[in-house]
């Protein structure tokens, strides 16, 4: 009878033991099979932790996550404002080529031009390629032979005159691009950089601040 009852026992137990076994097997597989890859990871998106009016930090995403995103940025920022310059991808591209030959943010000069002039939609007739308000004076306004041009010369002023003289946010320059304005220059560039940077319309009301304007500039090398 004793032996018996050993016998039942050991039986018992090993049962249990192949049971709990292979339930700790399974488990451990679904959950590797359900835990994140490598490249899920890599595509999760760049959170930003701006301060709400409570000084309580807020969870934003930005759009900006690599360089080839940022001619389809601008693109789209064209597009939604019905912008005259077509086709709007190869002008998004344009752009940033000017941006990185000169080694300022992407988003500075598009910005400056829909505050100047609507995206080149509100032009003096006699000068339909400048879109930035540059070379404006007495005398008549300055254009140019093309869009690019404009761009190109901008861009190659801003960062000579300007940002190498020490003017790297949005109202620095305009204390020098426009002297008599009261900040509202600079406040409405600093919103067109906030939209393109969260690609919300909303978004770049709500969350302007003094850009600076080499934050995504592309260093030179």
């Amino acid at each position: 009878m004793k032996k018996f009852f050993f016998v039942f026992s050991w039986f018992l137990l090993s049962t249990s033991a192949i049971l709990l076994g292979s339930s700790a097997y399974s488990f451990y597989f679904i959950a590797k099979d359900n835990s994140p890859s490598k490249f899920e990871v890599a595509k999760l998106p760049k959170i930003q932790s701006p301060q709400d009016s409570k000084g309580q930090a807020q969870l934003v995403t930005t759009v900006i996550e690599s360089e080839d995103a940022r001619g389809q940025i601008i693109a789209k920022f064209l597009e939604r404002y019905n912008s005259p310059m077509k086709p709007y991808d190869f002008y998004g591209k344009k752009i940033v080529e000017i941006a990185d030959r000169y080694g300022i943010d992407f988003r500075l000069l598009p910005a400056i031009a829909m505050q100047e002039s609507g995206l080149c939609k509100n032009q003096n007739p006699n000068a339909p390629h400048n879109c930035l308000g540059f070379g404006i004076h007495k005398s008549g306004t300055l254009d140019f032979d093309s869009y690019e041009d404009g761009f190109e010369r901008a861009g190659r002023e801003l960062k000579a005159y300007y940002i190498d003289r020490g003017l790297v946010t949005v109202e620095q320059i305009e204390s020098k691009y426009t002297p008599s304005s009261n900040g509202s220059w600079a406040s409405s560039v600093n919103q067109w950089m906030a939209e393109m940077r969260y690609d919300d319309r909303q978004m770049g009301r709500e969350m302007k601040n003094n850009a600076n304007v080499m934050e995504f500039a592309k260093e030179n090398k």
